[in-house]
């Protein structure tokens, strides 16, 4: 038996390359050595998505979404994944409308939360993922609260990933940043943080983070490589 390949529609570089690699790296331990599953990505350019998002073109992120899910689609995927939390927001828009079935980075985090036994978490991403509904309806229904970052805060780390994360650029005092966010949503009673950002891992994590952090790009590909063993026929 086989596992069920996988389609991903990417947004940013540096996330779809972890997710990607998560993938492999860690099919290994399922499948053997050097094993993984079947991968198909497509990735529009970067600042198709970006442009937008500058506009509040929701619908238009999910037209560039859905090409994508054609394409990979003819690629072969079986079911999607998409290592970027902000542009799930225009996942609702289409998702009947996608010819092929979508895991939710959110919905996926969300259980990985309630499974750790979280209470309340903090959430950090872009400007636009922090003001939209991703994460209250996902984490809402499984009664976790979530405490958002202060304005500044969340624009500053919003400026963070879209001007030097997306790029692979990685300054200390950004990191520090974060840190300091992160220590300023443990006061307000959180006991872990969504790192809402698929880019935000590669500098944030359990080793320097003041919360246990929920790193939504591992998460999305272990679901990802469970959901192939489970469809493999």
């Amino acid at each position: 038996m086989t596992p069920s390949p996988i389609g991903i529609v990417a947004c940013s570089a540096e996330g779809a390359a972890l997710c990607y690699r998560t993938i492999c790296t860690e099919g290994e331990a399922l499948l053997g050595k050097h094993a993984h599953p079947e991968i198909a990505l497509h990735a529009h350019s970067l600042a198709a998505y970006v442009a937008c998002l500058e506009r509040g073109d929701w619908p238009g992120v999910g037209e560039l979404m859905l090409a994508s899910a054609d394409k990979l689609r003819a690629a072969g995927a079986s079911f999607l994944i998409c290592p970027d939390n902000t542009i799930h927001a225009a996942l609702p828009l289409i998702r009947t409308r996608s010819p092929l079935p979508w895991l939710s980075i959110a919905d996926v985090v969300a259980a990985r939360a309630a499974e750790r036994g979280f209470r309340c978490v903090g959430l950090t991403g872009t400007r636009w993922l922090v003001a939209s509904d991703v994460y209250p309806r996902a984490l809402g229904e499984r009664g976790i609260r979530l405490v958002l970052p202060a304005v500044a805060e969340r624009d500053e780390i919003s400026r963070i990933i879209m001007d030097e994360l997306v790029g692979g650029i990685f300054k200390p005092a950004s990191v520090a940043c974060v840190e300091r966010t992160i220590a300023h949503l443990k006061e307000q009673g959180c006991d872990a943080v969504v790192l809402g950002c698929t880019e935000l891992p590669l500098i944030i994590g359990d080793a320097n983070s003041p919360l246990p952090t929920l790193d939504s790009t591992r998460e999305l590909a272990r679901a990802a490589l469970r959901r192939s063993m489970h469809d493999r026929s």
